[in-house]
């Protein structure tokens, strides 16, 4: 087993993550203020944006990210460490702020032919 420093960028706030152990419940355990609803990855409330190192989270696209979105955010309700780790909270992926700029493959624009 080991253990990695995740630091939250803009809050100081640090905490030491086992790599079998959530970020999420690292950060309840510590008293560390982080928002979160479901825990099981479906809100995709407690997302945060990665800026330094690597996470496992294996299902976090079948939970509602896309491919692209799961290497630069991590769902810390199920996301492990991989080494240490600088992540910003506050920021979430397009799926979820609803951007749709860019329809996915195959994807027709409604009123794209009107």
């Amino acid at each position: 087993m080991a253990e990695y420093t995740v630091e939250f960028a803009g809050t100081g706030e640090r905490v030491r993550v086992s790599d079998t152990q959530t970020i999420l419940n690292a950060c309840i355990e510590e008293g560390i203020a982080h928002e979160y609803s479901c825990r099981v990855g479906m809100c995709l409330a407690c997302s945060a944006r990665i800026l330094e190192g690597e996470v496992a989270q294996q299902a976090a696209v079948a939970r509602g990210l896309t491919e692209k979105e799961a290497e630069e955010f991590a769902l810390t309700c199920m996301a492990r460490p991989q080494s240490d780790l600088r992540l910003r909270r506050g920021e979430y992926p397009p799926s979820i702020d609803g951007d749709e700029s860019e329809p996915a493959a195959g994807e027709e624009v409604a009123g794209a032919d009107d």
